[in-house]
């Protein structure tokens, strides 16, 4: 994507995001980002205008009703219906899509409200989307703060202005989903330039929204459009008064708790009528984080990464208002100290690498996130499983809270109570819940596919991860007899082992093995009988990330470890066998990078002592699937996991294990990466002799001296220093 002026006073130009040698003030590492990678194929994610971590996503939508528009638009698209006010980054299903408006001159018939648009005519960059849509002569404009939207609508021809605004749409799974999703509404016009109003919801969870929308110009009722059959919301169109080449300027604040604190919202971050004023304000904000990571490389290499950035750093969202007020899992109002409670924890995904990237990238606001969740469970009984707007939706398997919480007790985040800490993940741990039946899980030491009838071995094997953080926690605070216990329900993944097959199969209550069995068969949550979770055996049976050696043991040592890693990634896909799952996808062989139980094996080679094939896997991965078009993502976003992937892998450094603070070395993809830290601390990240041929590593060097094995600690990064790798063109396999 081209560069974009931006026009602001206190940008002098564009400068190269690279060496550190420029003022930070100066670096523009936000030119970098394109928010339309992703937005086509299955990357599911938006254009449009967002805060970092706020709780506002204002997007163009131009479909519904489909896993094709999770994010509610498709960059293949030639319409939009309109823009609403909150959309996810990159998930595998639609919610949000609140507040629908569509900005149209003159008569549209039949009341099919769509506008086409010129895609010669459209540009987004970090808290900004524009587009024009020719048929009605209209630019239309938006940017957002962490709690509103701003639009501004350019009308340039002669015809009557008008708005329409739909409370009843949002995104659903099916067509019918559009007409059950609202179950309470009520708007107030308690002025000709403020609309106000409350509405309940149901989709992938039930919710409350409060808002506020206020106009610089007077309204008009144009037109209220009849209720459908079973809708509770209204739809209808406003028309105003502008003269050509007049603009209607439109802020929309949205709150959990009321319209009250919608209104605080809009008078504490947006008070003024000053659109590029607000435009330039929320793209330094993006900048000012994004610049905490400089780095060297191609104009594609750092528009790859740091749209990879801008991508972690939209969620999880702080839903707090600007009181620090929010609405819980549980529909009570409770006031956050910090002004934070955070969600849009996807956690089965982001757990993996997102999380401890936030512990290096983003560490004041760790705390923020863990007592977000502790909060949580305190209301509810268990730590979040996979929250929206508050509410927990229980989509995926595990308690992976669990990892998120103690990596950043050990890495010695102490922003929340250890103890109150600890006896959540001991209580998620043991007391049974929709997503876990412990009384099960202990009585067979695995979940037997004839009791849990679907996602047996894929619950069995992130189960026992779990057990191995909450076992670290309990070691830690001299819980000795807790710790023996987890620690041996974290070694239950032995008990789904198949040693004839060597695979991680299917085991029911009599302890009988799954027949036939069949490695290579996807499944879905959603399959009733299926053993995995989004993926085959193929995928899971490296779902040992707490214990790889016990797994190469397993395996009889290894290089039988390395052939039947070497089998994952050259076994070619059949499709009769293995059927179709949409989120696996991103191929090789086996190995399916677009879906996150994958994320970690590529590194696994290491332990196997041949490092050279995780170099070369991770250079493949980069060349494949991550490329800088809208269709350049192999899967699903989801909430910045796919991203973290990206980020850690281009620093040459990966958390196979991501609770505690150890990262596998992989190979660098950047010439440099140089990390601001706190207390005026710098990490630098340099590949010698880095080129298109010179994929592989032949030294590791910290601080000057030789690493010594193949693991990076946390705390290495954040005492600042310089790791080095010295590339070559060959491999060396004598490593080891």
């Amino acid at each position: 994507m081209k560069n974009f002026i931006i026009g602001l006073l206190f940008l002098c130009g564009f400068y190269a995001c690279s060496s550190g040698k420029e003022n930070i003030s100066e670096v523009d590492c936000a030119q970098y980002v394109n928010p339309f990678i992703g937005n086509a194929d299955n990357g599911h994610t938006f254009p449009g205008a967002c805060a970092p971590f706020g709780m506002i996503q204002a997007s163009p939508e131009s479909g519904n009703a489909s896993w094709r528009y999770c994010s509610g638009f498709n960059y293949e698209d030639d319409e939009i219906f309109g823009f609403a006010q909150n959309h996810l980054n990159g998930t595998g299903c639609p919610d949000l899509g609140d507040i629908l408006m569509l900005p149209f001159s003159g008569i549209i018939e039949n009341r099919e409200y769509k506008a086409r648009i010129d895609k010669s005519r459209q540009t987004a960059r970090p808290g900004y989307y524009a587009v024009t849509l020719p048929d009605f002569g209209i630019n239309a404009e938006v940017t957002a703060t962490e709690h509103t939207a701003f639009y501004r609508y350019t009308y340039q021809n002669d015809e009557e202005a008008n708005l329409f605004i739909d409370l009843q749409s949002g995104l659903v799974t099916s067509p019918q989903g559009i007409r059950d999703r609202v179950l309470f509404s009520d708007m107030q016009m308690p002025d000709g330039r403020t609309i106000t109003g409350h509405n309940e919801t149901n989709g992938w969870v039930r919710r409350h929204f409060y808002y506020v929308i206020a106009f610089d110009k007077s309204y008009k009722v144009k037109e209220m459009l009849p209720v459908r059959e079973g809708e509770k919301a209204k739809r209808f169109v406003l028309s105003f008064d502008l003269k050509r080449g007049e603009a209607l300027q439109v802020k929309i604040a949205l709150s959990t708790v009321s319209v009250n604190g919608a209104k605080a919202s809009l008078q504490k971050e947006n008070p003024d009528w000053n659109f590029d004023k607000m435009k330039g304000e929320t793209y330094q904000r993006w900048n000012t984080l994004l610049q905490r990571v400089r780095v060297e490389g191609t104009d594609k290499q750092k528009t790859n990464f740091y749209t990879s950035l801008y991508h972690l750093y939209i969620q999880p969202n702080n839903i707090a208002d600007t009181d620090g007020r929010y609405r819980g899992v549980n529909d009570s109002v409770s006031t956050s100290p910090s002004g934070e409670y955070y969600s849009t924890l996807s956690l089965w995904d982001t757990y993996r690498a997102a999380h401890p990237l936030y512990t290096i990238l983003t560490p004041e606001r760790v705390n923020g996130m863990v007592n977000s969740m502790l909060a949580h469970h305190k209301a509810y009984g268990y730590l979040p499983i996979w929250t929206l707007w508050g509410k927990e939706n229980y989509c995926m398997i595990g308690n992976h809270a669990i990892p998120v919480i103690v990596d950043a007790y050990l890495k010695g985040f102490d922003g929340f109570d250890k103890r109150e800490a600890y006896k959540a993940i001991k209580e998620s741990s043991t007391l049974s819940h929709r997503n876990s039946d412990w009384e099960v899980y202990n009585k067979y030491g695995y979940y037997p596919f004839d009791i849990m009838t679907a996602e047996s071995v894929s619950k069995t094997l992130e189960s026992a991860y779990d057990d191995y953080c909450v076992a670290q926690m309990a070691k830690s605070l001299d819980e000795m007899w807790d710790f023996e216990y987890f620690m041996k329900r974290s070694g239950y993944y032995k008990n789904l082992f198949d040693p004839e097959t060597k695979f991680m199969r299917g085991k029911d209550s009599k302890g009988n093995w799954r027949t036939p069995f069949r490695a290579m068969r996807l499944f879905h949550a959603g399959e009733v009988g299926g053993d995995f979770t989004e993926g085959n055996s193929w995928q899971y049976t490296w779902h040992v990330q707490q214990d790889v050696e016990g797994l190469i043991e397993l395996m009889g040592g290894k290089d039988a470890f390395a052939n039947k890693l070497d089998s994952l990634f050259t076994l070619e896909a059949n499709p009769q066998e293995m059927g179709e799952v949409l989120d696996v996808t991103g191929l090789i062989g086996q190995y399916a990078h677009g879906n996150e139980p994958s994320h970690h094996v590529i590194y696994l080679y290491n332990y196997a002592n041949r490092p050279w094939k995780t170099q070369e896997l991770v250079r493949e991965v980069f060349d494949r699937f991550y490329l800088d078009k809208p269709n350049g993502l192999c899967g699903n976003d989801d909430c910045g996991q796919m991203s973290a992937w990206y980020i850690f892998s281009a620093m040459g450094f990966y958390p196979v294990n991501p609770c505690g603070g150890e990262y596998v070395i992989g190979a660098p993809q950047l010439e440099e990466v140089i990390i601001d830290l706190p207390d005026r601390k710098q990490f630098t990240v340099k590949a010698i002799n880095l080129s298109e041929t010179n994929k592989y590593v032949g030294t590791v060097l910290l601080n000057g001296k030789p690493l010594k094995g193949f693991i990076l600690h946390h705390s290495d990064i954040m005492k600042g220093g310089l790791l080095e790798f010295v590339m070559k063109s060959q491999p060396d396999k004598r490593q080891k």
